[in-house]
């Protein structure tokens, strides 16, 4: 879909969307409206029945002579006090919805941000345009066969203010952060046969071609480093794994980056402690920490953002065969610590230790941030509406709890400590990799990351519930969520950025 940023003015094909606030308050837009149709905005709202401007009630009117468009939409706003970037980006994916579910080609919206609105027109204008993009995306290159009424039909959409109050600059990141996030969605969407270790790899060497300096460490290389706990998830498949390295240094300063580590396992099986069958289809997102991380890397360069950054993920596939890890094994990790393997399903810790270390030894990073579908614990703990923080660092702690708060993807902080740390203490190694029992399972997870973390503030983000989900959401639709990059893209603009 293609978005512009524009003036206000009475569009000639498609459909125009003005917003009423609550209890049917006329916007200046909307007043505007009503005496170019000769009150029918009026008129609709006289017989609109339950239509109150609550936030995202929408009704549909057929322009009448005289508008040279074909349908009027009024889109509630709700109440003014609410409206701050968040509350229009859900409207912007709640209008795009509408306009495709009734075959709109194009379309305008008149933005109108009242004084006591918590988001001025600019930040209106541009929440509503995230919205809008992210609710459009489709994973649909594999589909071959499709009814016309399930296809999206609109192509253009305008963005409207009261002068021209969102200039280039702006529209240049909200185009860089829908493209990060649609990476993400890519990426996480696509089928594990497609999309493992060696061609994840080589997909974020396009990354290159907007600046990022990207590295892939194969197999060799990792075993001449020290890799044992990584490599030997993905020891029993036959596609070997790989870590992939990248940087973006936007600022002029030597400050140290902050370094983002994504847990990428393509498909897991659980190795021999296999899974069940049922859903195990769903096992291709066990990736969705690196594909956070490939994400937010674009949207960071994508934006020129003058900041240093680095994204490192661990991509691996967990396959059971006469070669797999087992059981009782024991793995030396690239710090140095052994590992009893208790459980080959509580693999992505592995990956992660390694990928944690080898970002620190390289890099020595002033903040360090993991993403990862880490635990089922999490989801029983939290639900499908918080992901898992578990911090080491308060100030950092702290700093993702405000982006995930302002771009709508909630964090809840979490333990860990001293009496998890027990949990894994091994018989016969340093540690093991699961604790004797099942509970408190996503905070002995987090506590065994711990021990690969030295001197550096740093955070574990267990995504597992957010980077999926079964119904549409009023920016996205159902599948991948690209959960984590604006977050964290947010977190760099507050807190990392010169």
């Amino acid at each position: 879909m293609h978005l512009q940023f524009a003036a206000r003015s009475l569009p000639d094909t498609g459909a125009l969307v003005v917003g009423v606030l609550a209890d049917r308050t006329l916007t200046p837009g909307a007043e505007e409206l009503d005496r170019q149709s000769d009150g029918l905005v009026g008129r609709a709202l006289a017989g609109a029945g339950r239509f109150s401007g609550k936030r995202e009630e929408v009704l549909h009117l057929v322009a009448p002579v005289g508008l040279a468009v074909e349908r009027v939409v009024l889109v509630g706003l709700g109440s003014a006090g609410d409206l701050d970037a968040l509350a229009w980006q859900r409207i912007g994916g709640t209008v795009t919805a509408q306009l495709n579910g009734v075959g709109v080609t194009a379309g305008a919206v008149w933005i109108d941000a009242p004084a006591d609105a918590p988001a001025r027109a600019a930040d209106a204008a541009s929440g509503f345009a995230i919205g809008a993009q992210l609710r459009s995306y489709r994973f649909d290159r594999y589909r071959t066969k499709e009814k016309p009424e399930q296809r999206p039909t609109l192509t253009r959409l305008a963005v409207m203010t009261e002068g021209q109050v969102v200039d280039d600059e702006a529209l240049a990141r909200v185009e860089a952060l829908v493209e990060g996030v649609y990476l993400t969605r890519d990426l996480v969407s696509e089928p594990a046969n497609v999309l493992y270790p060696e061609s994840f790899a080589e997909r974020c060497l396009a990354l290159r071609e907007i600046g990022v300096a990207v590295e892939i460490v194969d197999e060799g290389e990792m075993q001449a480093l020290g890799m044992g706990a990584l490599l030997s998830v993905g020891q029993g498949s036959a596609r070997p794994s790989r870590l992939v390295v990248m940087q973006w240094y936007g600022s002029d300063s030597e400050r140290p980056p902050v370094a983002f580590v994504g847990k990428g396992v393509t498909f897991d099986t659980g190795g021999i402690s296999l899974k069940p069958g049922a859903g195990m289809e769903d096992m291709k997102w066990d990736m969705a920490g690196a594909g956070a991380v490939v994400g937010v890397m674009r949207a960071l360069a994508g934006r020129k953002a003058k900041a240093n950054a680095v994204g490192i993920i661990g991509l691996v596939e967990n396959m059971p065969s006469a070669n797999a890890m087992r059981p009782g094994d024991v793995v030396t990790s690239m710090s140095g610590q052994t590992i009893e393997v208790i459980n080959t399903d509580a693999e992505g810790r592995l990956v992660l230790a390694d990928a944690l270390w080898y970002t620190q030894q390289r890099f020595k990073p002033a903040a360090l941030v993991d993403l990862a579908t880490l635990t089922g614990a999490i989801m029983v703990a939290l639900g499908s509406h918080h992901a898992g923080l578990f911090a080491s660092d308060d100030v950092l702690a702290d700093r993702l709890l405000a982006a995930g708060k302002a771009m709508a993807e909630p964090l809840w902080r979490m333990p860990i400590g001293e009496p998890y740390d027990r949990e894994i203490d091994s018989d016969i190694a340093d540690m093991r990799n699961v604790a004797a029992h099942r509970y408190g399972g996503s905070a002995v997870a987090a506590q065994f990351l711990r021990r690969f973390v030295q001197d550096v503030p740093w955070a574990h983000l267990d995504i597992a519930a957010m980077a999926w989900s079964k119904k549409e959401q009023s920016i996205a639709p159902k599948g991948a969520t690209g959960y984590g990059v604006r977050l964290l893209d947010r977190l760099v603009a507050d807190n990392y950025e010169a």
